[in-house]
């Protein structure tokens, strides 16, 4: 006799405690409606693209699709690791740094465990944590930076990781070494504090460290990094974090065995190893970043000073010119911008640094809107 499936009520599948509490994480629009094309200035890409080197690698990697990868990405582990002066065996390469929070989410957090990270942080450090069943907990900033005492305020027998994204995104501040040096110090041993470096080759002050010595000189801190922000390979998805060696053990038994395609790693290491054209992209943004920031000012909008490679911008709800309708504005003008209601920041738009033109564009666009009658 056949089985036969009856139309009788049955429970659904329910997923794991914390999971229905995810807010679905939305990207950078990259899209206008009618088919437009759109001037990109939502995803912090670089406007100089990957380098030539990098595609070069990449053209010449796809011809074996048919091989799987090296597991250990061992040619980027080693290029990563001669370009920083770092042991490769302590390397952990992931598909973007978002796979390696969530890994380390995965292996130190749990039901009952907490995770800390402050208030505009970026959103993935949420998502890790209620993913595997943990409480996340949300540390006052000041002026739109990490305040260091607020964090360890937080901080109670359950607290069992710290993300801490510097500089951070959306806001663009960041604190200095010798802030992060305190909140290492300050925070019990058995805490992870996780610095998440995206933007930190953009970063030129003098008080400024993406954290590789404190990952070198302790076992509870670890740093990541991605390929996608100044090495413009954000399509291939390549990230790597700097962990202690027993963390960088643990996060090798639990990643995928591949998971970093053969045209991501050659890609990888010819990026990393071209120095001129990372150099071209801090030079860029070294000229637009003050310029956009001063030339926004000028037209009546509020700019947090940033060291990444975008500034926030805050519209004054007050006077009638509010950050949505400056989106809509400049959208029909062909411009798509990052809005941050998400990150408790619903007044304010981020702005990417884009090409010459692009920033031109988007400066004459914006004093276009503040010269509308406000409504």
């Amino acid at each position: 006799m056949s089985a036969t499936l009856r139309s009788v009520p049955s429970p659904a599948p329910v997923p794991r405690p914390g999971i229905l509490d995810i807010d679905i994480y939305m990207p950078g629009e990259s899209k206008l409606p009618g088919g437009v094309e759109p001037i990109k200035l939502s995803s912090n890409e670089t406007p100089l693209g990957p380098s030539p080197h990098a595609i070069e690698a990449y053209n010449q990697a796809v011809k074996d699709l048919a091989r799987y990868p090296d597991g250990q990405a061992t040619a980027l582990r080693t290029a990563i690791a001669r370009r920083y002066g770092l042991d490769s065996s302590r390397i952990v390469c992931g598909s973007g740094s978002d796979e390696l929070l969530s890994m380390l989410a995965h292996a130190y957090l749990g039901p009952g465990d907490e995770g800390i990270y402050t208030a505009h942080g970026f959103l993935v450090y949420r998502i890790a944590i209620l993913t595997n069943g943990a409480t996340p907990v949300v540390a006052a900033e000041t002026d739109l930076k990490t305040n260091v005492d607020a964090i360890l305020a937080v901080v109670t027998p359950r607290t069992k990781m710290v993300f801490l994204a510097n500089p951070n995104n959306p806001t663009g501040t960041y604190i200095p070494i010798d802030e992060v040096r305190r909140l290492r110090v300050g925070l019990p041993g058995h805490v992870l504090l996780v610095l998440d470096g995206a933007y930190s080759e953009y970063v030129r002050r003098n008080d400024y460290e993406a954290g590789l010595e404190l990952v070198a000189t302790t076992d509870n801190t670890v740093m990541t990094r991605t390929f996608s922000k100044i090495h413009g390979l954000a399509a291939l998805r390549i990230g790597w974090a700097y962990c202690p060696e027993a963390v960088a053990g643990v996060l090798n038994r639990i990643r995928g065995p591949f998971n970093l395609s053969s045209p991501s790693i050659a890609a990888g290491v010819a990026a990393i190893e071209d120095r001129a054209h990372e150099e071209a992209a801090i030079q860029h943004n070294e000229r637009w970043l003050p310029w956009l920031s001063a030339e926004i000012e000028m037209l009546g909008v509020q700019v947090t000073p940033s060291v990444a490679n975008f500034v926030l911008m805050h519209f004054n709800r007050s006077d009638g010119r509010t950050a949505e309708g400056a989106d809509m504005f400049l959208r029909s003008k062909g411009l798509i911008l990052r809005r941050v209601a998400s990150y408790g920041l619903p007044d304010a738009l981020r702005l990417t640094i884009g090409t010459e033109a692009e920033n031109r564009a988007f400066v004459a666009a914006l004093a276009d809107f503040m010269r509308k009658p406000a409504t």
